[in-house]
């Protein structure tokens, strides 16, 4: 599978999710809004959780 981000754009882009906009984080919603964030957030991440974790943490 090819990507389209490097992790670092995957980590920033959640980090703006929640910071900037105070978006919601579910799976669900994420995979419809912005599905390209979601397929190379799931390329490095074995769980969308630990993105997350990952993200907030940095």
């Amino acid at each position: 599978m090819e990507t389209s981000m490097s992790v670092e754009e995957v980590v920033n882009q959640i980090s703006e999710l929640v910071q900037r906009e105070g978006k919601s984080l579910r799976k669900k919603q994420v995979k419809k809004s912005n599905p390209e964030l979601m397929k190379n957030a799931l390329y490095y991440f074995p769980s969308w959780e630990t993105a997350i974790e990952q993200s907030i943490g940095s």
